[in-house]
């Protein structure tokens, strides 16, 4: 018995291209589905919005899996993050449509802070994927920096007209050669005495920073311990 969400986001999908991740096509998701209205509010409460999401988090979640079956330990570390978010799109090609209308919809000041999480979500789970253990500040830092070149690839892919998104592919290889050159100037400057001490005190701060609790993480926001 296939799952309702998957169920009601499959019939969305023959509708989002016209009608987006609207009211309209949470409407015909159900109808389509055969399944009751309050059936399709017990799944997704929020209607539209929350479909849009499940659609999202079903492509990370497929994402993980293609991940978990490839060897990527011969790669060096950039070009597995490159082969992740490449994956992630890859993913996504079959319902780019779907994919730029999500855009629009999370472009809405009042789902700004849903479009954040499921972003964030999505730079998570490319650095589980590919075994990250941090459990500070670089926990943050590692998803916020990966949230910036992901959501930069997307909307360069969705204009994309190149053939196989060589062109795609060749921007998100200096979005990350960008960052590369940024943690080369991070680790020149904590070689530096002078900076050393200026950054003393905010370093002591930042030690202190926790990642979330593995299970359940849920939200951004960390956890902030005494390393005593």
């Amino acid at each position: 018995m296939p799952d309702l969400k998957d169920c009601l986001i499959d019939a969305a999908l023959t509708h989002v291209p016209f009608d987006g991740w609207s009211a309209a096509t949470f409407r015909a998701a159900v109808a389509d589905a055969e399944v009751t209205p309050a059936q399709a509010r017990a799944a997704f409460p929020r209607g539209e919005v929350d479909l849009a999401l499940a659609f999202h988090r079903r492509g990370d979640d497929r994402m993980m899996e293609h991940l978990q079956a490839e060897d990527l330990t011969e790669m060096r570390y950039r070009d597995r993050v490159a082969r992740a978010i490449r994956v992630r799109l890859e993913i996504a090609e079959e319902d780019k449509e779907a994919v730029r209308r999500g855009v629009t919809l999370f472009a809405l000041p009042i789902h700004a802070a849903d479009g954040t999480r499921a972003l964030w979500g999505t730079a998570d789970a490319i650095w589980d994927s590919l075994g990250d253990t941090s459990v500070d500040v670089n926990w943050y830092t590692k998803r916020l920096t990966l949230s910036g070149v992901y959501s930069a690839t997307v909307l360069y892919w969705l204009g994309d007209q190149s053939e196989d998104y060589r062109e795609t592919w060749d921007f998100l290889d200096r979005r990350i050669d960008n960052v590369m050159q940024i943690e080369k100037l991070k680790a020149q400057a904590r070689k530096s005495p002078v900076l050393s001490r200026l950054m003393a005190g905010p370093n002591m701060l930042l030690d202190r920073v926790r990642a979330p609790a593995k299970a359940p993480r849920g939200d951004l926001p960390g956890l902030w311990r005494d390393p005593s």
